[in-house]
């Protein structure tokens, strides 16, 4: 049978009258389309042009449905969990609650609550709306499973507390089922995922700056079923200092250039839609012949140097890198280099003058704020919304003498902060109305990570054992592309021999959260972007570069010491003795590199793709 047809973004899907929680509040009446819930009020004063009249769906991260404690109400309940923009740009949490009464029974109203939180939740993810037939839950598939790694020390030591604050609740009110494990040390994410059962679990999404993505990734293709591994989706909530790929799936869902905890949300909000991009991946090859995997960049020179020489300021945070620029631009230096390059047979067309992107506003806490304390339990610290053994505690609603298992419609949620009632009105308890449908697959009982209880457990088998080199892999595709790292290239390659500032290797748009290397990149086209700048620039003109980037429009500039190429495989040679190589920003070692694309050879946890981030 043929799916349904899109529907139009103004097409009504659903429209009803509805009561407001607390009950004195007005009239309602709701119209859900594919792009918005419409809200107008109907009583005592119909609205003209009602205020806060409009909630896109790119602003919600699910919904819920609640009863009331009192056995006499037989209204039900309908709530809506939300990330509007506030007057001076950062989200804020909101609920709105919706009173279903036009029925004489529960019964009936329960039903009506049910039709629409179900119509809502396969918009969020994605799910085709029957044309003529009843929307009810056995449309909604079974919850997506989603390992959270979260490193403690990331984001000036806040990842921990902005996970638990902004992260937990926000996929909680989502429905997702979720495993959130702090990591304890270096590496250690690249562990835990060499020796996950991958059939328990639909993604992993690193909480973290891109280092603990790059674990993952390289932990993944150090499987002997690497080719199965790969294909894990992979996202990341960014809580780190550059926030590059981050950055890169905030533009591609369409919303503003963010950073710090606004950036934090939207790619929340984004994980809460679902949806995900083949991802290129590039394969490194190091000197000594080790090879790692880079989802972001190799760099090299100027960049590379301000990345690693300000890891001193990293409680700073992202202001780290403005001042790394500015030290680095007061000494800069040159590098004697050869760059090879086999060219991509289609280079992606330019940004024309003037179409840049917007620029983000900038994070400017140069004095970090102490973290809050923490307690820790030993091990493997972790957070679980499964029916697994760890004891968490019990979310309450405000002003109820019993704890709440869970507000969201497929089963787990967080507390619905001041939309509890008021004077009167008896107060709301989830109403666990969508069991998993008759025909989708029960989840299987998740086995363990590590003993000891009252731990949660995920599963690893025997890790096996780990290279010399930091990130190196000893499985993975062949680059059919490179010769032996020292043998001659390929005719077709183009080479030069050049004193540079800096040479950049980048897959995605963005080199940090408010950094477009690359503005007209995609996820899956294929081709590598290099960017060269040759010696000879001033400081004033390489600072021109650095700030035109930041809108992503520095290859307009008609800057000659500026070089770009797309391609498919390169080769680094530097002949300068000493200098800095970083991939996706973690320190190699020294020496020349050659890289290979692997297109669409991962998959990307993106949430759908935006109106600015379309890709045509």
């Amino acid at each position: 049978m043929a799916p349904p047809p899109p529907l139009a973004a103004s097409t009504p899907i659903l429209h009803g009258e509805f009561g407001s929680y607390p009950a004195h509040g007005p009239r309602l009446a709701l119209t859900l389309t594919a792009q918005a819930l419409h809200i107008q009020r109907l009583r005592p004063k119909p609205e003209a042009r009602p205020r806060d009249g409009l909630v896109p769906l790119a602003e919600v991260s699910g919904c819920g449905t609640l009863q009331s404690r009192s056995p006499s109400d037989t209204a039900a309940y309908f709530c809506v969990y939300t990330y509007p923009r506030g007057r001076r740009g950062g989200r804020r949490r909101a609920t709105r609650t919706f009173r279903a009464d036009g029925a004489a029974t529960y019964e009936e109203n329960r039903a009506e609550v049910q039709r629409w939180a179900t119509a809502l939740m396969c918009l969020l993810r994605g799910v085709p709306l029957p044309g003529d037939q009843e929307i009810t839950p056995e449309l909604l598939p079974r919850r997506p499973r989603l390992l959270l790694l979260v490193n403690p020390f990331g984001g000036r030591g806040l990842a921990w507390q902005r996970c638990m604050d902004h992260v937990v609740p926000m996929i909680s009110e989502a429905g997702l089922s979720f495993n959130l494990i702090q990591t304890e040390r270096q590496n250690h994410a690249r562990e835990l995922v060499q020796g996950l059962s991958l059939s328990e679990w639909e993604g992993i999404v690193t909480v973290s700056g891109d280092g603990l993505l790059y674990e993952v990734l390289n932990g993944l293709l150090d499987r002997p079923d690497w080719e199965e591994a790969v294909r894990m989706p992979m996202g990341v909530l960014p809580c780190g200092s550059g926030n590059a790929l981050a950055g890169a799936v905030n533009h591609h869902g369409g919303f503003e250039p963010a950073v710090g905890l606004d950036l934090l949300l939207n790619c929340s909000l984004l994980l809460c839609r679902g949806g995900s991009q083949p991802l290129d991946l590039l394969s490194v090859t190091l000197a000594s012949g080790t090879r790692c995997f880079s989802f972001l960049s190799v760099a090299w020179g100027f960049l590379s140097d301000v990345d690693i020489h300000s890891e001193r300021f990293r409680a700073l945070g992202s202001a780290r890198f403005t001042l790394g620029a500015a030290l680095g631009l007061a000494t800069l230096h040159t590098y004697r280099g050869r760059l090879s390059y086999l060219p991509a047979t289609t280079e992606p067309a330019l940004p024309t003058p003037g179409h840049g992107l917007p620029r983000a506003k900038s994070e400017l806490a140069l004095a970090p704020a102490p973290a809050p304390a923490v307690a820790h339990s030993p091990l493997h610290r972790s957070v679980s919304d499964l029916p697994l053994p760890l004891p968490q505690p019990a979310l309450a609603s405000p002003g109820s003498p019993e704890p709440l298992p869970g507000l969201s419609i497929n089963g787990g949620g967080p507390e619905l902060t001041g939309d509890w009632g008021g004077a009167g009105d008896a107060p709301l308890s989830p109403d666990p109305l969508l069991p998993s449908p008759p025909n989708s697959p029960k989840a299987p009982k998740l086995s363990p990570i590590t003993e000891g209880p009252p731990e949660m457990q995920a599963s690893l088998g025997p890790l096996p054992p780990t290279p010399g080199a930091p990130g190196a892999s000893t499985w993975g595709p062949t680059d059919h592309l490179l010769p032996p790292l020292g043998s001659p290239l390929p005719p077709d390659w183009v080479t030069m021999e050049e004193d540079f500032v800096l040479m950049l290797a980048i897959l995605p748009s963005h080199l940090c959260a408010d950094l477009v290397a690359a503005p007209h990149a995609r996820f899956d086209d294929g081709v590598v972007h290099l960017c060269w700048v040759r010696s000879g620039i001033s400081r004033t003109a390489l600072l021109r570069i650095l700030l035109a980037m930041e809108h992503g429009n520095h290859l307009s500039l008609g800057c000659p010491h500026l070089g770009y190429a797309a391609a498919r495989a390169f080769r680094l040679e530097p002949l300068t003795p000493r200098g800095v190589l970083t991939v996706d920003g973690e320190l190699v070692e020294y020496g020349p590199v050659q890289a290979q694309v692997h297109p669409s050879l991962g998959t990307l946890l993106t949430g759908p793709a935006g109106r600015m981030g379309h890709n045509p």
